[in-house]
C-alpha cells in the first residue's frame, strides 16, 4: 500500500513536470513568433535599376536626395480624373501594370491588390496606381466597369490610362519592372508583368514583389508598415 502511494505520487509529480516543461516551451514558442513577426530591418533598402540591387541608404541623408525617384507623369483614372504625382504628395503607394482584358496573371493581380485596398482601406497615406499596358482599349468607361465590377474604392485605388509611350517608359526605364535579361524592347513589345512596386514618399522605389505569391504579399503588408515607422 505504501509503495502504491510512492509511486502514485511520483507518477503525479512526473505529469505536473510535464505540464510545467510544456507550458513553458509553448510560451517561449509564442514569444519567438512574435519577435519574428515584429522584427525587421531599421529602413527598407532603396533600388534604382532593372538589376534591383538593393542600396542601404539612411534617409533624408544627401545620398538619398539625390537617389533614382519616379519622374512625374499624367494620367487619367476610372473617374476621369488627372492623376500626377500630385496626387501621392505626402503618400505611400503600390504600384502594377495590368489589362482588363487579361484572362490570366492579371485576375490574380487584381484579387491581390483588393486585399491590399482591404488592408489598408483606412489609412489615407496608402495609396494604389494600377496602369493600363492596352491604353487604347481601357478607356475611362472600360476602367469605370471594371472598377465598379471589382468593389474598387476611387480615393483609394486609381486605374488609369494615357499615352502608351509614357506608360511603357515608365514601366520599363523609372519603375523597372520587366526582367528584361539585357533584351532591348520597344513600344511594340507588350509590357506584362506580375510585379507590385512599393514607393515611398519621397518617389524611390523601396521594394518589388511578387503580386501572383501569398509570401510576397505578405512581405509587402509587413514592409508598408516599416516604411510608415519611417515618417
Amino acid at each position: 500500500m505504501k509503495l502504491l502511494l510512492e509511486m502514485n505520487r511520483t507518477k503525479l509529480f512526473f505529469l505536473l513536470m510535464c505540464g510545467l516543461f510544456l507550458a513553458c516551451k509553448q510560451e517561449v514558442k509564442k514569444k519567438h513568433i512574435a519577435a519574428e513577426k515584429d522584427s525587421r530591418v531599421d529602413y527598407l533598402p532603396y533600388y534604382e535599376d532593372s538589376d534591383f540591387t538593393p542600396h542601404w541608404l539612411t534617409p533624408n541623408s544627401i545620398e538619398e536626395k539625390q537617389f533614382h525617384k519616379i519622374p512625374d507623369f499624367k494620367f487619367i483614372n476610372q473617374s476621369g480624373d488627372t492623376i500626377t504625382q500630385k496626387t501621392f504628395e505626402d503618400k505611400l503607394y503600390i504600384t502594377d501594370f495590368f489589362f482588363t482584358s487579361c484572362p490570366g496573371i492579371c485576375l490574380k493581380m487584381t484579387a491581390n491588390m483588393s486585399k491590399l485596398q482591404e488592408e489598408f482601406k483606412d489609412d489615407a497615406d496608402i495609396l494604389l496606381l494600377s496602369h493600363s499596358v492596352t491604353p487604347s482599349i481601357d478607356s475611362v468607361t472600360v476602367l469605370r466597369e471594371y472598377a465598379d465590377r471589382h468593389v474598387i474604392i476611387d480615393d483609394k485605388w486609381h486605374l488609369v490610362t494615357g499615352d502608351k509611350m509614357e506608360i511603357y517608359d515608365l514601366g520599363r526605364k523609372q519603375y523597372f519592372v520587366e526582367n528584361d535579361l539585357g533584351i532591348p524592347k520597344d513600344i511594340n513589345d507588350f509590357l506584362h508583368t506580375e510585379n507590385f512596386l512599393l514607393i515611398d514618399k519621397n518617389k524611390h522605389i523601396r521594394g518589388i514583389y511578387n503580386g501572383l505569391n501569398k509570401a510576397s504579399l505578405a512581405q509587402l503588408i509587413v514592409d508598408v508598415k516599416t516604411l510608415r515607422e519611417e515618417g
